[in-house]
């Protein structure tokens, strides 16, 4: 499903991919306060114009009221631009209720990272006007899976990721509703045990959870990718290109969030001491081409994987 740029808008929307991770796109940061309604405008013409049907735009972890002021003004760019209406099919909060220990937190400020409560996931629901599409949480960090259960009450999708649960945290919050868990393989650190380890843990629960993953060779190799693949089933995957402002822009110097991020003439996005990577500057037509190129997948297989899965994963994305 390789879309080029000449793709008809109803093309598009028809058959374009559906990406659940969206940070930024096209020099433009979702992440910052200092962005314009006309510059999400033009980040998301750019965003169609790349063979994009749908995203969510994704609001990383940092102080709770500034989180909450972002989706708003997403939210009042629905209201104002018609590509934006088309495009944004509603907002993911990845935070901040994550896991604050090194290697799980990330990219995120570990010190705007709050524990999860029912009242506090509601805000989240409250600020996005009924658009609040998907919420990515730790689930050690929802007490009796209280803010998991909120959430799937009000319509919302929860996934686990940036975390570290154990298997009976895990099955609490799926049985509360979690039913994904965002960009396996990352959101971890670098070196784990070799079997009891968080990616082997949600691997196990594949038959009950929508597994996502980054396709860019950078985040998970391709080679480590088909096998994650093989594993889940492509009919539990999803991959999410996590784009920052950065993607469709090449190499230089960008920002998430105020964070400085490097990117390299490989395309990887890099945090300032090269300590670890923060979002990617893949598109979603270059996730396709990987997917094709690098795994060996035919057209069927990669709409399952970009669309179709997705759409199945968070219905309301059409509503």
């Amino acid at each position: 499903m390789a879309i080029d740029q000449t793709t008809s808008n109803q093309d598009t929307i028809d058959n374009g991919a559906i990406d659940l991770q969206v940070n930024g796109f096209a020099g433009v940061d979702f992440n910052s306060d200092s962005i314009t309604i006309d510059d999400i405008h033009q980040a998301f013409e750019s965003l169609r114009a790349c063979g994009v049907a749908k995203i969510l735009a994704t609001i990383i972890t940092d102080r709770f009221e500034r989180m909450k002021s972002r989706a708003r003004l997403l939210v009042q760019a629905m209201h104002r631009s018609e590509v934006v209406a088309q495009v944004l099919a509603g907002v993911h909060f990845e935070g901040p209720f994550i896991s604050p220990v090194p290697g799980y937190v990330g990219a995120h400020p570990a010190e705007s990272v709050l524990t999860a409560t029912a009242d506090k996931a509601l805000q989240l629901v409250d600020c996005c006007e009924g658009h609040l599409r998907l919420v990515t949480l730790a689930p050690e960090q929802d007490a009796a899976a209280a803010a998991t259960q909120a959430l799937v009450d009000s319509g919302v999708v929860v996934s686990a990721g940036h975390c570290n649960p154990s298997a009976d945290q895990l099955d609490r919050a799926i049985d509360a509703g979690l039913s994904m868990f965002t960009h396996l393989g990352n959101g971890c650190p670098l070196e784990l045990s070799r079997h009891a380890n968080v990616i082997q843990l949600a691997l196990s629960r594949a038959e009950q959870l929508y597994l996502c993953f980054i396709a860019d060779g950078v985040h998970v190799p391709f080679f480590a990718l088909k096998n994650y693949l093989r594993a889940a089933g492509v009919e539990r995957s999803i991959v999410v290109s996590d784009a920052i402002s950065a993607a469709g822009c090449g190499p230089g110097r960008y920002s998430l969030a105020g964070q400085p991020v490097v990117v390299d003439a490989n395309g990887a996005t890099w945090c300032e001491d090269r300590s670890h990577l923060v979002g990617s500057a893949m598109t979603m037509s270059q996730a396709c081409a990987n997917l094709r190129d690098a795994l060996g997948y035919d057209e069927s297989t990669i709409r399952q994987l970009t669309r179709d899965n997705a759409l199945a994963a968070v219905p309301a994305i059409l509503s």
